[in-house]
């Protein structure tokens, strides 16, 4: 019996909506990001020319998975993790790497500036596809995973730290993982987790602003607070396109970990809601791209592994402006300010309809 093929349409939904969150998430960078740019570099188009840039290369990228098959990536996992420890490696060496605000995150690729966390995320899932489908042992699974654990707390990147842990478990559970070594990954990660936030003086303030949001309102509180101020402003309908008064200088980070508040003031709920919702949608195909019966074991993986990222991501961002999470730092995809965030979601993106387009 043969299996259903999904209808012709299918690929070119799931094309529309990729290319709708981009351009909306490229308008609404550059409205989020017009004072904080002219405040930092006198100009207020200078964020979103490097924004643009980064959707050009991202452009490019997308277009370049239909050259290179799913199966390459898979095949060369092992190569592909290798080269992403070095990259992580590569930002604590003096020259290479470009130290920001004490954190060892980017390296200096000469026009720009490369986050290898970025593309070390594809490259990690990609291995773990392979991985998966062959076997399920749990102590190689815990070194392999360990490995670029520990080289993020280093930089340190807690909330890329929790979202390569999320995908990693996800993962493993969705190739046949047992629930009790689930259980125990668990368990073994929440005393990392502690000793991580205690040894961090500003992650201790994020956890204590968590748990209580009167916790020194006009320093580590501030920033939470103010992007509930900026939500809760936007009433139903929102204030309008370019109308926020909680950009100038009130919600830090409007363009990137803060522009999902910028977009609840100016959209209100309805807009808010409908970013969800298109987040949503895209998911769902996402889903029912991997779920296809004519997949083989490692694409499916790797379709679920991507979609653990890019909706992991989407989670902790908008948890923790909405006060749900601490915050973590975690740029919601398509829309916050960073080029190789953009670049590697839309090759991430062109990879998955690639596996759509080839079940049609």
């Amino acid at each position: 019996m043969k299996h259903k093929k999904h209808p012709a349409r299918f690929d070119r939904v799931l094309l529309i909506v990729i290319i709708s969150l981009s351009l909306l998430g490229f308008l609404l960078m550059f409205d989020s990001s017009v004072i904080e740019s002219y405040q930092t570099f006198g100009s207020p188009y200078a964020l979103i020319r490097q924004q643009g840039l980064g959707l050009i290369l991202g452009c490019i990228a997308f277009l370049g998975t239909f050259l290179i098959p799913p199966k390459f990536w898979i095949k060369f996992g092992k190569i592909g993790y290798i080269f992403g420890v070095l990259l992580l490696v590569l930002v604590f060496v003096p020259g290479i790497g470009v130290e920001l605000n004490g954190a060892h995150r980017w390296l200096n690729a000469g026009f720009t500036l490369l986050q290898p966390i970025e593309i070390f995320k594809f490259l990690f899932i990609a291995a773990m596809a392979r991985w998966f489908s062959e076997h399920q042992r749990i102590r190689p699974f815990l070194a392999v995973t360990a490995i670029p654990v520990i080289l993020l707390l280093l930089q340190p990147d807690l909330g890329s730290t929790m979202l390569l842990v999320l995908i990693a478990v996800g993962m493993f559970f969705l190739a046949g993982g047992s629930l009790k070594k689930i259980s125990l990954i668990g368990l073994s990660i929440i005393p990392l987790v502690l000793v991580a936030i205690f040894l961090s003086p500003y992650r201790l303030e994020r956890m204590k602003t968590f748990l209580d949001p009167n916790y020194d309102p006009l320093g580590s509180s501030f920033h939470m607070r103010q992007a509930i101020v900026a939500i809760g402003g936007g009433g139903f309908f929102g204030k309008g396109i370019g109308n926020s008064s909680q950009k100038f200088s009130y919600v830090p980070e409007t363009s990137t970990d803060s522009i999902f508040a910028i977009v609840g003031e100016e959209l209100g709920f309805i807009g808010a809601f409908s970013l969800i919702l298109g987040f949503g949608l895209f998911f769902w195909l996402v889903y029912k791209t991997a779920q296809h019966p004519d997949n083989s074991p490692e694409e499916r993986l790797l379709v679920f592994g991507l979609l653990l990222w890019i909706a992991g991501q989407v989670i902790l961002n908008l948890s923790a402006i909405v006060g749900l999470l601490p915050l973590t730092g975690v740029p919601l995809p398509f829309f916050s300010y960073g080029r190789s965030s953009l670049i590697m979601i839309l090759f991430a993106s062109g990879t998955i309809l690639q596996i759509a387009r080839q079940n049609k």
